[in-house]
């Protein structure tokens, strides 16, 4: 390594020392809000991602039937040792009162497993003793299920899918398969879909209102942009509760814009506005349109004033059109 080199290095690691004071100053001004991003936003979104898979429940309230289970064959009835673990655990629980959970969990998998469960604990605590099974199965058939069996002991382990399937409209059967719901049961990827509708149709009429507002905003004279501004800002001013009821009053059927239309005979009967999903699109456009004329505002600002000017000489010389202007000038590095 040259000398060269090694004067290069020094001057590096000298700036590099000089510069530390100033950024831990910068660190420690930002520290306030990197501390409120990790207690408002990082932990509840952990918090959600480990109660997605966390299962606790079957696991605290059935552990000596859960260690019995771990002989059992999958197939067939469980023998007496299973059952007589199960009555302790469920004498244990009804004394604790966490019988109710228990049931709440298996009954997420199994339809009516709350009530059984409840009625197996309230006999467990009237016997004099076992044996259990047949106490068991004349509550229910359920409990000579192997099924009933396998769901719980796969709901013995820590962690579950069960949630995250759930979200996706698939269920795990007793022998561990995936399988899609059917029926009435199968909603949730159709309100996701229909969610991610809405909010793709809201985003794209924000973008294609936003846009040229902030445009104008950008090139209008002072005092028409300070009065745009005010307009703006105003909803912001206003509650959500209160905007939302206007939207309600103005979309409703016997509202304004259905008498504004029937005054001009656009329609001949009154139109179900409210409660649609164009009523949605609309109020939740009008409530988004600010938080996105104010970035794209903020951004065009910072461009330089000799560049729009630079931009409408080459406009005019190379008659270039204003969506060209728009996706080479405004678009490429800024938004």
């Amino acid at each position: 390594m040259s000398a060269v080199d090694i004067d290069r290095i020094n001057v590096f690691m000298a700036v590099r020392r000089a510069a530390r004071p100033a950024r831990r100053s910068a660190f420690s001004l930002a520290l306030p809000l990197l501390v409120f991003l990790a207690v408002a936003f990082v932990t509840p979104i952990l918090y959600l991602l480990v109660t997605a898979v966390a299962n606790p429940e079957t696991r605290s309230v059935l552990p000596r039937t859960l260690a019995a289970l771990q002989y059992w064959d999958g197939k067939s009835v469980p023998d007496e040792p299973v059952y007589a673990a199960l009555a302790e655990d469920l004498k244990i629980a009804k004394d604790n009162s966490t019988a109710a959970l228990l049931g709440k969990r298996l009954n997420y998998e199994i339809s009516g497993m709350r009530s059984r469960v409840l009625a197996a604990a309230r006999m467990v605590e009237k016997s004099a003793g076992g044996p259990y099974k047949e106490k068991f199965i004349q509550l229910g058939q359920e409990w000579a299920s192997p099924e009933t069996w396998a769901v719980i002991k796969r709901d013995g382990a820590p962690f579950t899918p069960y949630y995250l399937l759930t979200a996706l409209d698939l269920r795990q059967a007793p022998d561990g398969s995936i399988a899609r719901v059917h029926g009435d049961q199968a909603i949730f990827l159709d309100v996701l879909g229909r969610t991610l509708f809405v909010a793709g149709l809201v985003t794209l009429f924000t973008l294609l209102l936003g846009y040229p507002v902030a445009y104008v905003l950008t090139i209008a004279p002072r005092g028409i942009a300070g009065i745009m501004m005010l307009m703006v800002l105003l909803p912001l001013w206003t509650s959500l509760l209160v905007r939302t009821t206007a939207w309600v009053v103005l979309l409703q059927s016997d509202g304004i814009i259905n008498d504004i239309l029937l005054s001009l005979h656009l329609t001949g009967e009154k139109l179900q506005l409210i409660f649609t999903r164009f009523g949605t699109v609309t109020a939740m456009t009008h409530i988004q349109l600010p938080f996105t004329i104010l970035p794209i505002y903020s951004v065009m600002r910072a461009i330089p004033a000799t560049q729009l000017r630079a931009t409408s000489v080459w406009y005019h010389s190379a008659e270039a059109s204003p969506v060209s202007i728009a996706r080479r000038v405004l678009s490429p590095t800024r938004l």
